[in-house]
């Protein structure tokens, strides 16, 4: 499946790198040398030069190489083909699209809501579920998601309100 894993930032210097926004937790194999990534606009590209430079992903791509041309793929959204039914490093790990659409059940097995979106934030990922009084927030995490079956399309969760009386 083609994803997005990145966005090209501003130029920097004169070489023809660009900073990088990361969209991908695997950043070190999506940016690897030699990985070829697509775009929208301007076909395949292939990284030539990648570094983290004060904390920001910097990459070079074959045949840009100056300032000028990198500036002209500013903004150009990054994808890749990944293969979201490999297998993760844990067995808790889930790439977003497999949690997405996901029929989130209470304990008590009735059905709570769907999981609309995953929320990627700093301290943990959370879920979005759309329930039929709204958006409701659940921080991804085993005491509150206890169990989640991928093959089913199906997870079992505890919301933060309820979780406080148990």
């Amino acid at each position: 499946m083609k994803l997005n894993v990145g966005r090209i930032g501003k130029a920097h210097g004169i070489l023809g790198e660009a900073t990088i926004e990361v969209r991908t937790d695997e950043a070190e194999d999506r940016f690897a040398i030699g990985a070829v990534l697509q775009t929208e606009n301007h076909g395949e590209l292939t990284v030539v030069s990648a570094r983290v430079h004060n904390g920001i992903l910097l990459l070079g791509f074959d045949g840009i190489e100056d300032r000028n041309a990198i500036e002209g793929l500013r903004n150009e959204l990054l994808f890749a083909d990944v293969d979201i039914d490999a297998p993760g490093i844990d067995e808790d790990d889930y790439h977003v699209l497999q949690l997405v659409g996901c029929k989130a059940f209470l304990i008590d097995g009735d059905e709570f809501g769907v999981v609309s979106d995953v929320l990627n934030l700093p301290g943990q990922d959370v879920l979005s579920i759309k329930t039929e009084s709204g958006e409701v927030l659940i921080p991804f995490v085993r005491q509150l998601v206890p169990v989640v079956d991928i093959k089913k399309k199906m997870m079992t969760v505890i919301p933060p309100d309820i979780a406080g009386s148990i």
